[in-house]
């Protein structure tokens, strides 16, 4: 069935391209390149709460879930800086998202929660090395003679 095939590049697609972007709006607000993010096209000074913080997260953690290192619990540290963004800074603005500004944040919070559910997916680099540690672990220990000579 095509959808059962799909599935996997689909998830990783989508794991990447949500990575990807909140990577770009972290660098833009703590760096000043590629729109200038959400801070009016100013940097945040460095260390400032929560600006300064949440920028880091979102370059740091969005990097990690673009590649797949890491991938879920990067995943869960974006989705909770989302929620704490959506729930401090836009719900007290007005009930609805569409009326407080706060529609990025429930997206972004949400798509990482979904991240976190199903994983990094099959093109990530979780998925690389624990593919590889199975095959080492598959494969047997490994010949006396290739060993490096370990003193005692």
């Amino acid at each position: 069935m095509l959808s059962a095939r799909m599935r996997e590049p689909v998830l990783s697609l989508f794991r990447i391209v949500v990575g990807l972007l909140f990577a770009l709006h972290g660098m833009s607000t703590l760096f000043g390149v590629v729109g200038g993010g959400g801070n009016g096209g100013q940097t945040v000074e460095v260390g400032s709460w929560p600006g300064w913080w949440a920028a880091l997260i979102q370059f740091v953690g969005g990097g990690l879930v673009l590649v797949g290192l890491f991938a879920r619990p990067a995943a869960v540290l974006c989705s909770g800086s989302m929620a704490y963004a959506y729930f401090v800074v836009h719900q007290p603005q007005g009930l609805w998202p569409s009326n407080n500004g706060g529609e990025l944040a429930a997206m972004f919070c949400w798509s990482f929660l979904l991240v976190a559910v199903f994983g990094g997916g099959r093109w990530s680099v979780d998925a690389l090395v624990s593919h590889r540690r199975a095959d080492r672990r598959a494969s047997g220990p490994e010949p006396e003679g290739d060993r490096a000579a370990v003193p005692a």
